[in-house]
Protein backbone atom coordinates (compact mmCIF):
# COMPACT_ATOMS: atom_id res chain seq x y z
CA UNK A 1 0.00 0.00 0.00
CA UNK A 2 2.92 2.11 0.76
CA UNK A 3 5.99 2.45 -0.17
CA UNK A 4 8.77 3.81 2.74
CA UNK A 5 12.24 4.51 1.33
CA UNK A 6 14.86 5.91 3.81
CA UNK A 7 17.59 8.00 2.80
CA UNK A 8 19.41 8.20 5.82
CA UNK A 9 19.08 6.31 9.16
CA UNK A 10 19.00 9.24 11.63
CA UNK A 11 18.77 7.15 15.22
CA UNK A 12 17.28 8.30 18.06
CA UNK A 13 20.79 8.23 19.89
CA UNK A 14 21.96 10.86 17.43
CA UNK A 15 18.87 12.79 17.94
CA UNK A 16 19.08 12.48 21.78
CA UNK A 17 22.10 13.24 21.48
CA UNK A 18 22.40 16.68 19.92
CA UNK A 19 18.78 17.05 22.03
CA UNK A 20 20.46 16.60 25.45
CA UNK A 21 23.60 18.96 24.06
CA UNK A 22 20.76 21.95 23.16
CA UNK A 23 19.38 21.88 26.68
CA UNK A 24 22.74 21.49 28.40
CA UNK A 25 23.84 24.92 26.71
CA UNK A 26 20.02 26.23 27.63
CA UNK A 27 21.02 24.97 31.59
CA UNK A 28 24.57 26.75 31.39
CA UNK A 29 23.26 29.99 30.29
CA UNK A 30 21.14 29.66 33.07
CA UNK A 31 24.42 29.82 35.51
CA UNK A 32 23.35 32.66 37.63
CA UNK A 33 20.12 31.63 38.72
CA UNK A 34 21.38 28.20 39.48
CA UNK A 35 24.16 29.76 41.63
CA UNK A 36 22.14 32.32 43.48
CA UNK A 37 21.48 31.88 47.27
CA UNK A 38 18.30 34.10 47.16
CA UNK A 39 16.46 31.38 45.17
CA UNK A 40 14.70 28.42 46.62
CA UNK A 41 15.64 25.26 45.16
CA UNK A 42 12.28 24.35 44.61
CA UNK A 43 11.74 27.45 42.69
CA UNK A 44 15.10 26.32 40.36
CA UNK A 45 13.84 22.97 39.92
CA UNK A 46 10.27 24.21 38.69
CA UNK A 47 12.51 26.34 36.46
CA UNK A 48 14.82 23.70 35.03
CA UNK A 49 11.48 21.87 34.47
CA UNK A 50 9.82 24.71 32.84
CA UNK A 51 13.11 25.93 30.45
CA UNK A 52 15.30 22.91 29.94
CA UNK A 53 12.84 19.87 29.87
CA UNK A 54 11.28 20.79 26.96
CA UNK A 55 14.55 21.38 24.92
CA UNK A 56 15.09 17.47 25.79
CA UNK A 57 11.74 16.44 24.98
CA UNK A 58 11.04 18.02 21.63
CA UNK A 59 9.83 15.58 19.05
CA UNK A 60 10.12 12.70 21.97
CA UNK A 61 6.97 11.35 20.93
CA UNK A 62 8.70 9.64 17.74
CA UNK A 63 11.72 8.05 19.41
CA UNK A 64 11.89 4.45 20.26
CA UNK A 65 13.23 4.53 24.16
CA UNK A 66 16.03 1.99 24.28
CA UNK A 67 17.37 0.72 27.96
CA UNK A 68 20.54 3.39 26.66
CA UNK A 69 18.53 6.38 25.70
CA UNK A 70 16.74 5.77 29.05
CA UNK A 71 19.65 6.03 31.13
CA UNK A 72 21.10 8.74 29.02
CA UNK A 73 17.36 10.43 30.16
CA UNK A 74 17.96 9.78 33.91
CA UNK A 75 21.86 10.65 33.87
CA UNK A 76 20.94 14.33 32.30
CA UNK A 77 18.26 14.82 34.95
CA UNK A 78 20.64 13.85 37.54
CA UNK A 79 23.15 16.08 36.58
CA UNK A 80 20.97 18.89 36.22
CA UNK A 81 19.68 18.28 39.79
CA UNK A 82 23.26 18.18 41.38
CA UNK A 83 23.77 21.53 39.14
CA UNK A 84 20.90 23.19 40.78
CA UNK A 85 21.75 21.57 44.57
CA UNK A 86 25.40 22.28 44.03
CA UNK A 87 26.54 18.54 44.33
CA UNK A 88 29.22 18.00 42.78
CA UNK A 89 30.45 14.31 41.28
CA UNK A 90 33.53 14.24 43.76
CA UNK A 91 31.53 14.81 46.98
CA UNK A 92 30.75 11.07 47.41
CA UNK A 93 26.62 11.52 47.28
CA UNK A 94 24.31 9.00 45.75
CA UNK A 95 21.60 9.80 43.55
CA UNK A 96 18.70 8.83 45.92
CA UNK A 97 20.92 11.34 48.43
CA UNK A 98 20.31 14.17 45.61
CA UNK A 99 16.82 13.66 45.38
CA UNK A 100 16.08 13.05 48.47
CA UNK A 101 17.53 16.23 49.67
CA UNK A 102 16.00 18.16 46.66
CA UNK A 103 12.21 16.24 47.34
CA UNK A 104 12.04 15.13 43.92
CA UNK A 105 11.57 12.17 42.25
CA UNK A 106 12.82 11.03 38.86
CA UNK A 107 10.32 12.37 36.21
CA UNK A 108 11.95 13.26 32.89
CA UNK A 109 12.02 9.83 31.28
CA UNK A 110 8.64 9.06 32.65
CA UNK A 111 7.19 12.19 31.46
CA UNK A 112 9.05 11.13 27.85
CA UNK A 113 6.68 7.89 28.54
CA UNK A 114 3.43 9.45 28.87
CA UNK A 115 4.09 11.95 26.21
CA UNK A 116 4.16 8.89 24.01
CA UNK A 117 1.44 7.00 25.02
CA UNK A 118 -0.79 10.25 24.85
CA UNK A 119 0.47 10.48 20.95
CA UNK A 120 0.14 6.86 20.41
CA UNK A 121 -3.66 6.83 21.62
CA UNK A 122 -4.58 10.12 19.48
CA UNK A 123 -2.93 8.27 16.24
CA UNK A 124 -4.93 5.16 17.12
CA UNK A 125 -8.53 7.20 16.75
CA UNK A 126 -7.66 8.47 13.73
CA UNK A 127 -10.47 8.19 11.76
CA UNK A 128 -9.65 6.45 8.31
CA UNK A 129 -6.54 4.35 7.04
CA UNK A 130 -3.13 6.80 7.92
CA UNK A 131 0.33 5.34 7.31
CA UNK A 132 0.97 6.63 10.98
CA UNK A 133 -1.98 4.13 11.99
CA UNK A 134 -0.02 1.25 9.76
CA UNK A 135 3.54 1.66 10.77
CA UNK A 136 2.68 1.92 14.64
CA UNK A 137 1.88 -1.67 15.10
CA UNK A 138 4.71 -2.53 12.76
CA UNK A 139 2.23 -4.19 10.53
CA UNK A 140 4.32 -2.94 7.37
CA UNK A 141 4.09 -5.79 4.77
CA UNK A 142 7.99 -7.41 3.60
CA UNK A 143 10.20 -10.15 6.43
CA UNK A 144 12.65 -8.58 8.49
CA UNK A 145 15.63 -9.70 9.12
CA UNK A 146 17.78 -12.91 10.83
CA UNK A 147 17.99 -12.76 14.59
CA UNK A 148 16.22 -10.82 17.08
CA UNK A 149 13.57 -7.87 16.45
CA UNK A 150 14.60 -4.54 16.93
CA UNK A 151 12.68 -2.64 19.52
CA UNK A 152 9.97 -1.02 18.02
CA UNK A 153 7.89 1.87 18.79
CA UNK A 154 5.18 -0.05 19.42
CA UNK A 155 7.01 -1.78 22.35
CA UNK A 156 5.24 0.89 24.89
CA UNK A 157 3.10 -1.96 25.73
CA UNK A 158 5.64 -3.17 28.56
CA UNK A 159 5.28 0.74 30.35
CA UNK A 160 1.53 -0.06 30.74
CA UNK A 161 1.50 -3.89 31.46
CA UNK A 162 -1.49 -4.00 28.94
CA UNK A 163 -2.10 -5.51 25.68
CA UNK A 164 -1.88 -3.31 22.66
Amino acid sequence: MYKITVLHIYTITTELRTRLNTAQATGESLQKIWKSHSIPISTKIRLMKALVWPVVMYGCESWTLRKNEETRLEAFEMKGLRKIMRVSLTAKKTNEWVLNKAGVKRELSDTVKARKLAYYGHTMRKQGNCLEKEIMPGTMPGARRRGRPRTAWIDIKTWTKLRV
